[in-house]
């Protein structure tokens, strides 16, 4: 993913002046040719993200189009006042980019973990969410949250995302993009664990159970009628991130369903259930040790139908 939006980046930056980069001195086998190509559109922060925030926030309210670039949660938990304060409170145009969502750099243990990103960024008045979930999406979202004025925060995956979609996807900011049609259950996946819930759905599938899927990869503003949608439709509701289970798109379906007037339906949220990650390991083991590969996600919504 990180790949797909560097190289947007690099196009739309070359045909307009106003996108710059700011890093906080990571990424530069990423980031090497756009520092190359757009020199006078390229800042190196250092190892300063509380700097590297105000310093975007200054650029922004002079009429620049700001990329913040870190790994994990340090562009935003480290820096999380100076986003509040600096660029959410003016609703200045910065783009914060964070590589590695959930837990891409397992073994660096929960210091590098994103787990709880989504929960406070979805907290700030004027945030916009997105969480692609594989290289066709991230490289039009890249697209779309230039074009959209007002802060974002793109949650990208490390490397070596699967590509799922067709390039010709149609990708909207808060539309939910559905990959499969079915009326038995819906599953609701936010950034890279899209594969594995088709592989969910797929197992399903040869069971004649018929999944609805969607891919949440705005999670703020939510595509609200999608999800009542799916709850009027199917008979199950099921989200799925790399994420607690606290404050992501699990609390923001909920929340949702909570104050609808659609009729019950059966909900459960999967991801991290409010705990910090203490095994070791890469990404796919954690996965499967906190019920978040295929196996796991299928087991749950075995558990939770009693099929």
């Amino acid at each position: 993913m990180r790949t797909a939006f560097i190289e947007t980046l690099f196009e739309l930056a070359q045909r307009d002046e106003r996108i710059t980069l700011v890093v906080g001195d990571v990424g530069f086998g990423v980031v090497t040719r756009f520092m190359q190509g757009l020199p006078k559109q390229f800042v190196n922060a250092g190892v300063a993200e509380q700097n590297m925030t105000g310093l975007a926030a200054g650029m922004a309210l002079s009429g620049k189009i700001v990329f913040t670039y870190s790994i994990a949660n340090f562009p935003v938990l480290r820096c999380f006042e100076q986003i509040r304060n600096d660029v959410c409170y003016h609703n200045a145009n910065v783009k914060i980019v964070a590589v590695g969502g959930g837990m891409a750099y397992g073994s660096l243990g929960m210091t590098h973990h994103a787990t709880e990103d989504l929960a406070v960024m979805r907290a700030l008045p004027n945030m916009t969410i997105v969480a692609p979930s594989d290289p066709i999406e991230a490289g039009l979202a890249t697209r779309a949250i230039v074009a959209h004025a007002g802060p974002c925060y793109l949650r990208l995956g490390r490397a070596g995302e699967a590509t799922i979609h067709t390039p010709n996807v149609a990708f909207q900011l808060g539309k939910a993009i559905q990959v499969r049609e079915g009326n038995a259950l819906t599953l609701l996946a936010t950034g890279g664990l899209l594969q594995n819930v088709l592989h969910v759905a797929d197992a399903l599938a040869r069971r004649g159970i018929q999944s609805r899927v969607l891919s949440m990869h705005t999670v703020k503003p939510l595509d609200n009628a999608a999800v009542l949608a799916a709850a009027r439709e199917t008979r199950a509701i099921f989200t799925v991130e790399e994420h607690s289970v606290v404050g992501g798109l699990g609390s923001a379906v909920a929340e949702l369903l909570a104050e609808s007037d659609v009729p019950a339906v059966k909900f459960k949220r999967i991801g991290l259930k409010g705990t910090f990650s203490s095994a070791t390991g890469d990404q796919e083991y954690l996965r499967s040790v906190y019920g978040l590969d295929a196996a796991g996600i299928l087991r749950t919504v075995e558990e939770t139908l009693a099929l």
